[in-house]
């Protein structure tokens, strides 16, 4: 399940429309399922018990940790998970940290 703040649950296919934006997609599952369920393609994976920590990272270490650029506040981001529960948690982690 995917969420993003303008549209809290999105489809796969919106998924791929926005992905072609260059929004960052966000999986918050456990290392392990990724290994188990597949990474998805073009996604960072930031666990959703780092991601507090992640989003208020310098953008360098960012970078070296996740191999991705730094979101800022103000960039589109989608967060996906197994079933929606912790992409929802992810989301407000965001929105709680200013980002819109």
């Amino acid at each position: 399940s995917l969420c993003a703040a303008a549209a809290p649950n999105l489809s796969y296919q919106e998924l791929k429309d926005l992905k072609k934006a260059n929004v960052l997609h966000i999986d918050v599952r456990e290392r392990w399922e990724i290994d188990r369920f597949g990474k998805i393609p073009e996604s960072v994976n930031i666990p959703l018990g780092e991601l507090m920590e992640a989003l208020q990272m310098d953008p360098t270490e960012f970078k070296e940790q996740y191999n991705q650029k730094m979101p800022s506040k103000s960039d589109p981001v989608v967060f996906s998970c197994l079933a929606g529960t912790r992409s929802k948690q992810a989301l407000g982690f965001a929105v709680s940290l200013g980002f819109s």
